[in-house]
């Protein structure tokens, strides 16, 4: 079998179950993690011979992406912001909306220096390390749940030598240091409600952790407003917390945000223009 049979052969199977665009990336994620290739590559190997190592290597890959098990967890990594990071099913996996929240963070950080963040519901630690690694000298912590989620985000800061003060916390009842200790919060909790899981992919529903994403119905906004209230008084004055939202409940978090005390209260669309994010200042004194 050739390198473009192979190719094709894993192609038409993905084909029954994904869109062609994903099909086409799923391929090329194969073949760059079980032989290093490049899409160049698989161009220019095309006619070269693959080994019944690797063949059955390529299908035993197809089989778990038709049982709809994410790829990233398949091959225990995923990119965010131009970083390798490992991935396991205790953490989420990191998406492009995610990339877009630390891209304004650090794009109205500006040229500041020494900023104190905290990142609450850290996961793989993709936020916290990629505001480590953008910022000017962050001092940054960490906190989450789970402490094998916590394993996975300590093994990736250590991967890209990334130093982060990581602690294991319930963002529901978080105690408020005695005196400002933040200059940045962020935040990207658990805010799909179940009565939305009819619409949603079995590769999320089966494998993702269902604690990091999942609010009750009846109290979509219980992160948001726990943070909120811890972030009143851990933030320094002038500090900035951020959020990344359910458009459902865009509204009616920026209501509760008013009446807490926030100021500068923005709603930000993300690159599909849903209402994904959340910014505001803390006013106290």
């Amino acid at each position: 079998m050739t390198l473009k049979e192979c190719c094709d052969k894993a192609t038409a199977r993905l084909l029954e179950a994904y869109p062609a665009s994903e099909v086409r990336w799923m391929v090329r994620i194969i073949f760059e993690h079980l032989k290093g290739y490049t899409p160049v590559d698989l161009v220019i190997k095309a006619q070269d011979p693959v080994s019944d190592f690797i063949a059955g290597k390529v299908s035993a890959v197809v089989d778990r992406l038709l049982a709809r098990e994410p790829i990233q967890y398949i091959f225990g990594q995923t990119q965010f912001y131009g970083l390798k990071l490992k991935v396991t099913p205790d953490t989420l996996i990191p998406r492009p909306e995610t990339e877009e929240l630390v891209d304004m963070i650090v794009r109205e950080a500006g040229e500041r220096s020494d900023l104190r963040v905290l990142d609450i519901g850290t996961g793989s630690g993709c936020i916290a390390i990629a505001l480590a690694r953008n910022l000017r000298f962050p001092q940054v912590s960490a906190i989450d749940i789970s402490p094998r989620a916590l394993d996975v985000a300590r093994e990736n800061a250590r991967d890209l030598r990334t130093r982060i003060n990581f602690s294991c916390a319930d963002a529901l009842s978080l105690t408020p240091p005695p005196a400002p200790a933040f200059d940045i919060i962020v935040s990207n909790p658990p805010y799909i409600a179940r009565h939305e899981q009819a619409d949603m992919d079995p590769n999320v529903l089966d494998h993702e952790p269902h604690s990091a994403l999942f609010v009750p119905d009846s109290d979509p906004l219980v992160f948001y407003q726990a943070i909120a209230r811890f972030a009143l008084k851990a933030l320094a004055p002038g500090g900035r917390i951020y959020f990344e939202i359910n458009p459902l409940y865009a509204h009616d978090l920026s209501a509760f945000m008013q009446s807490c005390g926030w100021t500068g209260i923005n709603l930000i669309p993300d690159t599909y223009r849903h209402i994904r994010f959340l910014s505001a200042t803390n006013p106290s004194s």
